[in-house]
């Protein structure tokens, strides 16, 4: 099985983070994952073409181990859609917005729905920052993923930080698209990562460590501490990322995709 971790952030933050190659591939082989997805950092004054093509060239030397993601701001409108366009062209795969950072709105329906839309075009799966207040809500979010209901969303957080209450409700409204899957990254709440495979089955939770927001160390015992089957397991830590972003077969995905080489 390939171990792969479906988020972590590279570069330097414009918020006060930061996470090279070196570093993340050293992370990765101390928890045993084989592959990551990788988002750029919100830049610090620069625009994300230069981060997005700085992660390209980091990808370019992982030898396969990390999948790079093309990050917009949705505020610059056509120059968004066209850097998307752009960093598909030359190898990213997949859509990365982060609403809170970049202070958006993910249902916003002028301002996101063609950038989500274009996504959809070039069938490439959109990746959201999920859970962050007004931003990235899970009825917003899942309002986002009607937009595009054959092409994959994937939401980090589990959909909701808060995952107490009605927010948990809410996660799993969200859930109750069909395209949306979402990651183990930050989910203190055990028994929501069961209850998602429970009700929805495997194939919609994706372990992620969104590092170095989070420990990778801590972030894979959520999956290996939780009771799950060893198949669930297998689709969680690798299977599910594989098949979203066409990992080993180089292509995108949209959500039927099972194209891959594992």
């Amino acid at each position: 099985m390939t171990n792969i971790d479906g988020l972590l952030f590279l570069g330097v933050s414009h918020f006060g983070y930061q996470l090279d190659a070196a570093d993340a591939l050293t992370g990765m082989d101390a928890v045993g994952t084989d592959v990551a997805i990788a988002a750029p950092m919100h830049p610090h004054r620069s625009g994300f073409t230069a981060a997005n093509d700085a992660l390209a060239e980091a990808a370019s030397k992982s030898d396969g181990r990390l999948i790079p993601l093309c990050r917009v701001d949705p505020w610059e409108g056509e120059a968004a859609i066209a850097e998307l366009r752009r960093a598909v062209g030359e190898g990213a795969r997949g859509l990365f917005l982060h609403p809170s950072e970049e202070r958006f709105r993910i249902n916003d329906d002028v301002l996101v729905r063609p950038i989500v839309e274009c996504a959809a075009e070039l069938a490439v799966p959109v990746m959201v920052a999920a859970g962050y207040h007004l931003f990235a809500e899970p009825l917003q979010l899942g309002a986002a993923a009607e937009w595009t209901p054959d092409n994959t969303f994937v939401l980090t957080n589990g959909g909701q930080f808060n995952i107490s209450g009605m927010s948990q409700f809410d996660a799993q409204l969200a859930l109750g698209n069909a395209n949306v899957h979402v990651h183990t990254s930050g989910m203190y709440r055990e028994d929501f990562l069961e209850g998602v495979v429970a009700k929805f089955g495997p194939e919609r939770l994706l372990f992620a460590t969104a590092a170095p927001l989070f420990t990778m160390e801590y972030e894979r015992l959520r999956v290996e501490l939780a009771h799950f089957t060893d198949a669930e397991a297998e689709l969680i830590l690798g299977g599910n990322t594989a098949r979203i972003f066409g990992v080993g077969s180089g292509v995108g995905s949209g959500v039927g995709s099972s194209e891959v080489i594992v």
